[in-house]
């Protein structure tokens, strides 16, 4: 069956003319759905196989692995998706990618399923933060008042001084940081970049990186092991370039929302596999984080229709899909 690419996706050529045919806001929300079910997915993997191979070793092939699912598109289109104009920004956006992959995967290896997305929410409280200190923005009471609101979810999550905070959700905290230097090069980059293209260079620069902190831990995978992590690298590379295409054909405010959809897969998920219930300060901590950069990333885009400015990196609404 032909291929076409179609707004940075390759797509069959009939699938492809059928998704024009429906709104750009049905589209992207349809996307962030897909992506949010398959990032939690793929974490469960993840959690799943830590058990078995060190978190960075595992961390290590779904950035490999990912090249190979990526390999027949490049291959079948000769070349297109390696022609860049950002190498620069793609070897940032490696390096920050790594540091947040590491952290988060390792967190996750000992963090409940619901805990760890429901912190991980809090990536674009980072990002509206980051806006302010390195571009510049101008963030007023409304906005700092969703921030406080947020981070406080996350001590709700946590409890401090009530129950012992473990290394674990703190890694995941650490990586939501890391992860929203990485998702404002992102969206710079979907100005030029297709969304395959940004998921490729995202897997070239990760992979020597990480297989770096992996050797020390490394064991030879079974046939078996080795299995799972493809399918987790075919769920990873595919919702990050679903992530990346929601990002470029629509606004944050849009896309945002079905973004929480993770928390109650993660939930259902958890539950099934690893008999994990999360508490009602999971949930009542995770929707603060999310209410708040549900708001922030409203406002941020009627401020924009407001000005006429074209949409900029520092979209504090940037969802928080994780550095998988």
């Amino acid at each position: 069956m032909a291929l076409r690419v179609c707004s940075g996706v390759f797509f069959p050529q009939g699938l492809s003319t059928a998704l024009k045919r429906i709104p750009i806001p049905i589209r992207a929300a349809s996307y962030m759905a897909i992506a949010a079910v398959l990032f939690v997915s793929m974490h469960t993997i993840v959690r799943g196989m830590s058990g078995e191979l060190h978190p960075f070793e595992i961390a290590f092939f779904r950035a490999f692995l990912g090249l190979f699912v990526l390999a027949p598109l490049v291959i079948r289109h000769r070349g297109l998706s390696l022609r860049t104009r950002n190498l620069k920004l793609h070897v940032l956006r490696g390096l920050l990618n790594a540091g947040a992959m590491l952290s988060f995967f390792y967190g996750l290896s000992i963090t409940p399923l619901a805990q760890a997305t429901a912190l991980g929410f809090s990536v674009p409280l980072f990002a509206t933060v980051l806006a302010v200190f390195f571009l510049g923005e101008v963030v007023g009471i409304k906005r700092w008042t969703a921030i406080a609101i947020g981070f406080l979810g996350t001590l709700v999550i946590l409890r401090p001084g009530v129950i012992e905070v473990g290394i674990g959700p703190l890694l995941i905290i650490a990586s939501s940081a890391i992860w929203s230097f990485a998702l404002m090069v992102i969206k710079v980059m979907t100005r030029t970049e297709t969304s395959v293209t940004i998921s490729l260079y995202a897997s070239i620069f990760l992979s020597p990186i990480v297989f770096a902190a992996a050797l020390p831990f490394w064991e030879m995978p079974t046939i078996g092991q080795f299995t799972c992590m493809f399918v987790l690298a075919a769920l990873g590379t595919l919702a990050q370039t679903l992530m990346n295409q929601s990002l470029k054909i629509a606004d944050t405010s849009v896309v945002l929302p079905v973004d929480f959809t993770k928390l109650i897969w993660a939930t259902l998920l958890g539950y099934l596999f690893f008999e994990e219930i999360p508490d009602i300060f999971t949930w009542f901590g995770g929707a603060m984080i999310f209410g708040s950069t549900t708001y922030i990333a409203v406002r941020e885009a009627r401020l924009r229709r407001k000005t006429e400015l074209p949409a900029s990196v520092d979209q504090p609404g940037t969802p928080s899909d994780k550095p998988g």
